[in-house]
């Protein structure tokens, strides 16, 4: 299978930072762990890359109680950051990243300014290629979403992260927000390379069954995901490529070849599959070669080709 077709350059035309991946297909933060837990069920070398978990300055628990509450048509989670922390990853897990020569991309999270520098920092001295900023996590108490509803705060946060850090800079959007041009411009204008969307959705999941004569009730707050944010996801990537000359890499309910061209056609560059993970273990690699395979079989050279035909066709 030639999967040399799918090879995806994503280039920022104005800095010229550029993160060549294998595939256009990652695997996304928090639903694919840090390194090779995804190992038994696909080859990762069809994989483009991995995004991985949030990764704080600090070692975190998590919040307690539910952590993940499935509805119709995808789930609700509230993590909350749960993670070994940037010096346990620096130890443990970015030598099996390197030793397995698995592209990925070092998801970052804060709760203050001087978090994210100190984690670009980190990232820069330890010579990591790509850095997702996350700023649109709606499952902690503070930071991530402070940044990034207001496009000044995203702006000053964008810039001093550059000055840490010069490699592919990815900033991570929340769609909790009634103007994600703003936000997709303040992070370009502070020195992103591209930018990564859709994160979760706010949403709250509610059971209520009657039993033994009374009301047995749970309701679970967090983020919702799967392929029910689709449209919305749809909606606020093609905002967002209206807006900035960076790329874009599209997630939020993707789980089909179809919804790959979907994507493509509101702007996407490249794509992460989160929640379909769950289902489908193999989904990431199983979208790659599918999508291999129509390219071959229709006659696409590449991938920049098929985007041509898609958009322009």
């Amino acid at each position: 299978m030639g999967i040399e077709k799918l090879k995806t350059v994503l280039k920022n035309e104005k800095t010229n930072n550029t993160l060549i991946l294998k595939t256009p297909i990652i695997g996304a933060s928090g639903t694919y762990g840090y390194n090779i837990e995804y190992a038994d069920f696909i080859n990762l070398d069809y994989l483009g890359a991995i995004s991985t978990k949030g990764i704080t300055l600090e070692s975190r628990l998590g919040n307690d109680g539910d952590r993940i509450f499935e509805v119709q048509g995808g789930m609700i989670n509230r993590i909350g950051l749960e993670n070994v922390g940037i010096e346990n990853f620096i130890k443990e897990k970015l030598p099996v990243l390197k030793e397995k020569k698995i592209d990925f991309l070092l998801n970052i999270a804060g709760n203050t300014i001087e978090d994210y520098e100190k984690l670009a920092l980190i990232a820069s001295q330890n010579e990591i290629k790509a850095l997702e900023v996350n700023v649109s996590c709606p499952n902690v108490k503070q930071g991530c979403l402070e940044f990034g509803l207001n496009p000044e705060s995203l702006f000053s946060l964008t810039s001093k992260i550059r000055k840490n850090y010069k490699g592919f800079l990815i900033v991570k959007l929340s769609p909790n927000t009634s103007d994600i041009k703003s936000l997709a411009m303040a992070a370009e204008s502070g020195g992103a390379d591209c930018i990564s969307a859709i994160n979760t959705l706010r949403g709250l999941g509610v059971d209520i069954k009657y039993i033994g004569n009374k009301f047995i009730k749970k309701m679970v707050q967090g983020g919702l995901s799967g392929s029910c944010i689709k449209p919305v996801a749809l909606y606020m990537v093609n905002q967002i490529k209206n807006a900035v000359k960076i790329p874009v890499i599209a997630m939020g309910g993707i789980c089909k070849l179809s919804d790959l061209f979907e994507f493509i056609l509101a702007g996407a560059d490249a794509f992460q599959i989160g929640t379909a993970n769950f289902q489908t273990p193999s989904i990431c690699t199983s979208l790659a070669l599918e999508l291999c395979e129509f390219m071959e079989k229709n006659n696409f050279y590449d991938f920049e080709t098929l985007k041509g035909a898609i958009l322009n066709g």
